[in-house]
């Protein structure tokens, strides 16, 4: 039996994926305007939650603000954002290797972290179209020397405008398989990320619902927080591929209009 559309439209606050929910690559998805005026004009809480650690909140208000959306920096949260928390926690005034693009670089500045391309704490690595042999060859040797191992998020692959691209899980495996050593990844499924999110909107979890595309990291990261789940079929989840996964989503909708009736 479906649930009620109406119990989800009654929450307080939504925490949103951006790839494959709000825009492939460039594009953007249908009834995306008209679901962010529902929120607004709702006086509703919302997050966008992405895995991806390339932009920075500022330019991800940008990005969206180019599409046509007109939404404040304050409304995003990162992978960059939580590993950047997550490091300034553990090991305060740490420095880092980064692999990654300069949403991420900034992230880690701002916590704290400083630069170290020599004898870091951390290799942390994130999606980026600049990765080379000398990069994975320079962090397979300072994690053989003891530095540890961060991914930003454990997405093997994320939706683009022109079909589907390898993403930080599938792009860090090289320097996994030859170290012997598994990343800690901090986005999600990670539960982490969950609480950071519902902190930064200030609710409890039974007031929020999670949205995402993904059956492997968003919905199972909403089952894993307890939070409502909402699968929408706008970005790599298809039904047929629903029935592989041991767990379902509390409800599987075409996209995010099929919330306000559109």
């Amino acid at each position: 039996m479906t649930p009620n559309i109406k119990i989800l439209q009654e929450k307080k606050a939504f925490i949103c994926d951006m790839d494959g929910v709000i825009y492939h690559g460039n594009r953007i998805i249908p009834h995306v305007a008209e679901f962010v005026d529902w929120l607004l004009q709702n006086n509703k809480k919302f997050l966008f939650l992405t895995n991806s650690s390339e932009r920075s909140p500022r330019e991800l208000e940008m990005k969206l603000s180019r599409m046509g959306l007109k939404v404040s920096e304050d409304h995003f949260y990162t992978s960059a954002l939580a590993t950047a928390s997550f490091l300034a926690s553990q090991c305060p005034g740490g420095s880092v290797y980064v692999i990654g693009e300069p949403g991420l670089t900034y992230a880690l500045y701002e916590a704290g972290l400083s630069m170290n391309d020599v004898n870091p704490d951390y290799v942390v690595f994130g999606e980026t179209r600049s990765l080379n042999y000398e990069k994975i060859e320079k962090a397979v040797k300072m994690v053989q020397n003891g530095a540890k191992l961060i991914g930003t998020n454990s997405d093997l692959t994320a939706p683009a405008e022109n079909g589907i691209i390898p993403a930080c899980r599938a792009l860090i495996s090289p320097i996994e398989m030859t170290t012997g050593k598994n990343a800690y990844y901090i986005g999600k499924p990670n539960p982490l990320m969950m609480r950071h999110a519902l902190k930064k909107l200030g609710c409890q979890r039974e007031d929020a619902a999670i949205i995402g595309d993904r059956m492997d990291t968003d919905i199972i990261a909403g089952i894993e927080s307890e939070l409502d789940t909402v699968l929408v079929l706008s970005g790599v989840s298809t039904m047929e591929n629903i029935e592989r996964f041991p767990y379902r989503p509390k409800y599987i909708l075409r996209d995010v209009g099929d919330i306000i009736g559109q």
